[in-house]
Formats: structure tokens, C-alpha cells, sequence
């Protein structure tokens, strides 16, 4: 990137990007490339996508890109390349303050004022329409801007970034260029060779998804709002599925299944062909195609039909069907986010915020309520998950604790594997074999098998069965007879559980034979609460520490007190046995409850780090103290028969030191003193 200013005052001279556009398409037409110009067609994918996606002022409406190219590298891979022009020397690109394309504005919000004014934003906003809407993943995103010096000579700068499914759809800079001959038939391959080395530091990475989680948040928020007050007559169950029947059908698999496209929904009122009809039939192929077991795919169908085939949502008024504007709702506001494959709780998410609209008890609303992903990825660091581990959920939820496990072992996965062939194979058995989750309550165990196949696909060992009475220990799918091998044991159970949940605590542990469990649960059952169930456990297995978490982690949702209790599989405790006790309240993030607020998690102490300290705390010990304090952390001892003792924090000497004593002598005889000035300056000033 050449020239680049930070943008000063308003600008006042005259725009040249009539020769910025005349120089750039010289250079295009010089190298012989296929460009086309803004009303021009490169195909019917390309356009389709341009027009879908909401323009550089926020409307319904044509993006047109100045000029654009489809073109094929020597592995015949396509990439389009969005060519955008401006004509003002300040008006290239801007970023933030990670040096990140910023087309979000604070609040998570498009920029529209950045992707207007520049170049290389408003290209990298056309690039985020391909993502969204088309079958392309790696696009080309440039920007060209210029001014004309006093003596009229035209200075230009350039701006190439590299658009990707890879990059979450932010761009990385590609490098620095003069003109436009990378993309020339002689030099593209070796151009697209430098593209393919681009790789974001993990810590890049973290960021830009955690900021696409807000930006999911914030979608959510608005989605479900819509709905509510524009869509009558959709219970808090038919959004759900609606949201998770809209994703399965625009997902499709290359090669095998087309994704759905809102064009393809006729609003037809011919039996067999109504909307909903259509959405059955091509997520019925979807989930065949992906394998599933006959029952798990029928359950699947069945339970998405009783929503997408009932007679209102498929009624046509106005010459659309309910379900038709539902599905665009849903398609336009989500489809990046998981045409991406952004490794979140998805499914998750979308279950909490449609708490918001919901009536349930307090009781019921602590029993349903979902782990917050920051402490499910503390739980399974907390466990030990690696990529070798089998880890189980005996009351999954969403199967957020386990998407989080998922993630942990496919990032160690691909740290560790250096073979590309055996880390495809690895990544498959993880997803196939080495996730398994319990969870009774049906809608929410069809969020668990959707959250799963939209992360692609670990749903094989989601079973609806009751952890207590009926689970045997064994695979629900494909392998029947065969033992799960679990060796990591992650869970948030319903409080109003036996022993406030630790009954599946005493049963996941007594069925392993090696590894560790992480649990977050009411604290009273460590108190007194589950005291026989503690007792019983402690005659099997350690505890190994015990983390006292904020009392607002699950703000809006619940209001329990919870700790994390970490255990050594199937080695009983000791009396003298260190446990580890850590005061979690102040965790880093500062929490609100507020219904529009852009961001109600905020870093405001050092989260990332404090969450890290608490893992290498519980692992190594006290030598990895550094930000919390000797108040904070604690080791000291649990009784093992007495199950009521597990909630313990550092005991406060009361013994006074020969220190403390001087500074209170002082301290009493600078108060003295001090009276004694006061009273004869006071005597003086009656005088």
C-alpha cells in the first residue's frame, strides 16, 4: 500500500476517480483479463450475491463493484476479484486500532461512513457479499485511489487484501503493488502462491472471533426481536427450529447438495410444493447425504415438520408465504456467520437470547440455563481435553461444553499433526467418536444435534436419554456395544438434580477408569447439600480444587451462587491431599443485563489472563500465582467423610504482629500530636 494518510478534516478537492478508473481498467485491458465494469455480469452466482447483500449505505439495493474478475489459478481454483475506485489522496483504506479493516463501527454496527469513503473498505464489504451469499471462499479484495500533484501529474495508491472463510471475512493485506500485473496471466499463480501463505497469529484469530460472536449476539438480538413483534403466531420453540431448519437447508454439501436459495421458495400453494414442503424435502437430502443413523434423521424431520408444514406459516398473503420472509430474515441477517464456519455455540446463543421472551419459573430457568463460552473453554482446559481425549456431557444442553471440548481438540489437533492426510483423519474420528452427550429433554436435545452439525459434524453420540436411569456407558450410534472410553468428563447439570446435580457427578465418574472431570454447579452442594454423594465420590476419586465463580456469570438467566469443582478420575481422596481453593469472583469481565446494549461482557481486568492463571493454578500449583493474591488462593485440606467442606477460602490470621503494633502506636501518637497543635493554635487565635 502506497500513500496511505490517516484521513484529516474534510476534503476539498476535486475528485479524479474518473482517471484512477481510466488508468487502472488500461492496465486490465493490457493484460487481456475478463474484467467487467459496474453494470456488467460476471455470472449469475456473482450478481446474485451483489444484489442480495444490504449496500455501502445499509439498504436493500445493487452493490456494484467498479470493476471485477473471475479468475482460475493453476488448480483450477476461481477466484473473484472486487475492484473498487476512488479519487482523493486520503481515501484508500482505514483501519482500526489491531490494523484490521474497520467496517464495524464501536457498537458492531456497519461502518457505512468507512465503507463509503474507501477504497479498499468498500471492496472488502463487496468480497463480504460473496461469503455470504455464494459458494466462493477466498476472494480478492483491491482498492485504488489517487490525487493530481500541482503540476497535474496523477499519483495512485493500491490496497490488496485477501478476503476468506479463513480470515472470518476481515482481510489480510496481501502486500504492496504499483500496478495491477499480479493479476496477469503470467504472474497470477505466483501471486495466488503468496495469498495461500497468509496465516493470522492465534491471537488475531481470537479477536476477530470474538468479535464475530458480538456481531452473532447483536444479529440474534435483532433476528428474534423481528420476529417477535412482526411474525404472530411463532411460539419460542418454531423460532428455534425455524432459525435451525433455514441454516441445515442453506448449508448444502459440494458436489452432492445445492443450497437452498430464497429464490427457490415460490410461495406455492400447491400440495407437495409449498415452502415448507421444499425445505423438508432438501434438508431431508442434507441429512442423508451426511449419514446420519435412520432414527436420528427421522427424529431430525419429524421435529422440524411439526413447525415448517403447518398450515399459517406456509399461507400465502401479499404473494408470500410466512415461512418465505422468516427464512430471508434469517439467511440475510446469519449466513456469514456459519458460511464462515466460525466455531461457536450457535444453536446456544440463539437459545439464550429467546430466553428473553420467555416465562419460566426461576427454578425452571436455573435448570435449563446454558454455559456462558468462555467458562465451558475453562472447563475443558480445567479437564485436560486434548486431541487424544473422549469426553463426555451427561446433561448437554445446547452441547455448548461440548462444541468447546470440539474446538480444543481440533486446535490441538492441527498444532500437533503435521501430516495433512492423518490430521483429516483425526479431525473426523474426533467429531465421530471422541464427543459424547446426554440430554432428556427433547427440544433442547434437538438444539444439541443441530448445534453439532452446524459445527460439522460431532451430533453422532448425541443421545435423547436419561443420564441416571438408562445410559449404560455405551456409543448411542454406530458402535452400540462398544464402551465410550471416557477419559474427560465436562458438565453443568440441573440444580433441582438430586444432590443439586451431583448424582450425575457420582455416576459419569464411578463409569471411568482414568482422567479428569470439571463440573460448575451450585455451590451449596459443596456445602452441605450432597453431602452423601460427596462422601461416596470422595471414596473413589480427588478433588482437586475448588473455584469459587462470580455470582453474576449467568446474569439474566439465574441468579446461583456456582463453583467449579475439579476431580482426579478413580483415585480416592486422602485427608491429606492438597486441595486447591481459588476465590473466582473477580474473574476480569464486568457483566450487564441490558436488552440493547452492543456488548453486555466486558474485559475490564485482565480476563483472558485470569482465566488462564485459574488453569495453570489448579495444574502446577502456587508458583503459578502471579495476578491473584494469597486472599485469592488457597491450599488447604478437605475431610473426606465429611462431604460439607469443599467450599473453603484462606483463613484470615487474627494473631497481631510486632509491625502491626507500631503503626498503631504511631498512627495514635500522630493523632495526638495533631490534637494537641490544633488546640494550641486555637488558644493563639483567641489571644
Amino acid at each position: 500500500m502506497i500513500g496511505i494518510e490517516i484521513m484529516k478534516g474534510k476534503n476539498t478537492a476535486q475528485s479524479i476517480e474518473p482517471n484512477i478508473a481510466d488508468l487502472a481498467n488500461g492496465w486490465l485491458k493490457s493484460y487481456k483479463l475478463p474484467y467487467k465494469l459496474e453494470q456488467e455480469s460476471v455470472n449469475a452466482e456473482i450478481d446474485k450475491a451483489l444484489s442480495d447483500y444490504f449496500t455501502k449505505n445499509g439498504g436493500a439495493g445493487a452493490n456494484r463493484p467498479d470493476a471485477k474478475i473471475l479468475l482460475q489459478d493453476k488448480n483450477l481454483d476461481f477466484f473473484p476479484i472486487l475492484i473498487e475506485y476512488k479519487g482523493y489522496k486520503d481515501k484508500l483504506v482505514k483501519l482500526d486500532n489491531d490494523g484490521q479493516i474497520e467496517n464495524r463501527t464501536a457498537k458492531n454496527e456497519p461502518n457505512f461512513k468507512n465503507i463509503n469513503s474507501f477504497a479498499v473498505n468498500g471492496a472488502v464489504h463487496y468480497a463480504n457479499a460473496l461469503l455470504h451469499h455464494t459458494s466462493y471462499t477466498d476472494i480478492i479484495a483491491i482498492g485504488m485511489t489517487g490525487y493530481k500533484d500541482e503540476t497535474g501529474k496523477i499519483h495512485h495508491s493500491i490496497g490488496v487484501y485477501y478476503v476468506s472463510k479463513s480470515n472470518l471475512g476481515a482481510g489480510q493485506k496481501v502486500g504492496e503493488y504499483t500496478d495491477f500485473s499480479f493479476l496477469a496471466p503470467a504472474n497470477f499463480d505466483s501471486f495466488i502462491d503468496k495469498v495461500k501463505t497468509l496465516q493470522l497469529t492465534s491471537e488475531e484469530l481470537d479477536r476477530l472471533k470474538e468479535q464475530r460472536e458480538k456481531e452473532i449476539d447483536q444479529s440474534l438480538v435483532k433476528l428474534n426481536n423481528d420476529i417477535y413483534q412482526n411474525e404472530k403466531g411463532l411460539g419460542e420453540n418454531d423460532r428455534v427450529y425455524l432459525v435451525a431448519a433455514s441454516i441445515i437447508a442453506t448449508l448444502g454439501i459440494p458436489g452432492k447438495v445445492a443450497p437452498l436459495e430464497k429464490s427457490d421458495l415460490k410461495s406455492s400453494t400447491e400440495k407437495g410444493y409449498r415452502d415448507g414442503d421444499l425445505m423438508i424435502k432438501k434438508i431431508e437430502s442434507f441429512l442423508s447425504h451426511k449419514e446420519l443413523p435412520d432414527e436420528k434423521r427421522q427424529l431430525i424431520v419429524r421435529t422440524l415438520s411439526n413447525t415448517l408444514l403447518t398450515e399459517n406459516i406456509n399461507k400465502v398473503e401479499d404473494g408470500e408465504s410466512q415461512l418465505k420472509r422468516v427464512f430471508a430474515k434469517i439467511v440475510n441477517d446469519l449466513g456469514i456467520y456459519y458460511k464462515i464456519g466460525l466455531t461457536t455455540d450457535f444453536t446456544g446463543k440463539l437459545f439464550n437470547e429467546m430466553y428473553g421472551w420467555l416465562g419460566f419459573s426461576q427454578d425452571k430457568l436455573n435448570d435449563v440455563v446454558l454455559t456462558p463460552s468462555y467458562v465451558a473453554s475453562l472447563l475443558v482446559k480445567l479437564a485436560r481435553v486434548n486431541k487424544e481425549s473422549f469426553v463426555w456431557d451427561f446433561a448437554t444442553g445446547s452441547a455448548g461444553l461440548l462444541v468447546a471440548a470440539m474446538n480444543e481438540m481440533l486446535n490441538d489437533a492441527k498444532n500437533t499433526i503435521q501430516s495433512p492426510n492423518e490430521l483429516v483423519q483425526k479431525e473426523i474420528k474426533i467429531k465421530a467418536e471422541q464427543l459424547l452427550g446426554l440430554e432428556l429433554l427433547s427440544s433442547v436435545y434437538m438444539l444439541a444435534i443441530l448445534n453439532m452439525i452446524l459445527m460439522g459434524d460431532g451430533s453422532s453420540n448425541i443421545l435423547n436419554t436419561d443420564s441416571i436411569k438408562d445410559f449404560d456407558g455405551k456409543y448411542g450410534f454406530g458402535k452400540p456395544d462398544t464402551k465410550f472410553p471416557a477419559d474427560a468428563f465436562i458438565l453443568n447439570p440441573p440444580y433441582s438434580a438430586s444432590g443439586n446435580g451431583m448424582n450425575f457427578v457420582e455416576k459419569a465418574l464411578n463409569m471411568m477408569n482414568k482422567g479428569y472431570a470439571a463440573i460448575i454447579i451450585q455451590n451449596s452442594s459443596g456445602s452441605g447439600k450432597a453431602v452423601d454423594y460427596n462422601k461416596r465420590i470422595l471414596a473413589k476419586h480427588t478433588l482437586l480444587a475448588s473455584i469459587k465463580m462470580p455470582v453474576d456469570i449467568f446474569i439474566g438467566k439465574s441468579s446461583v451462587q456456582t463453583n467449579i469443582y475439579v476431580f482426579k478420575v478413580n483415585e480416592k481422596h486422602h485427608k491429606d491431599d492438597v486441595v486447591k481453593f481459588i476465590d473466582f469472583t473477580n474473574d476480569g469481565y464486568t457483566r450487564a443485563n441490558r436488552r440493547r446494549a452492543s456488548n453486555n461482557l466486558k474485559d475490564t481486568d485482565r480476563a483472558k489472563e485470569r482465566y488462564q492463571e485459574v488453569v495453570d493454578l489448579v495444574r502446577f500449583g502456587k508458583s503459578k500465582l502471579y495476578i491473584f493474591s494469597d486472599k485469592e488462593y488457597y491450599e488447604g485440606h478437605i475431610d473426606p467423610n465429611n462431604g460439607a467442606d469443599w467450599n473453603q477460602s484462606a483463613p484470615i490470621d487474627t494473631k497481631p504482629l510486632i509491625q502491626d503494633f507500631k503503626k498503631t502506636v504511631g498512627d495514635y501518637l500522630a493523632w495526638e500530636i495533631g490534637t494537641i497543635l490544633k488546640r494550641q493554635g486555637e488558644e493563639l487565635g483567641k489571644q
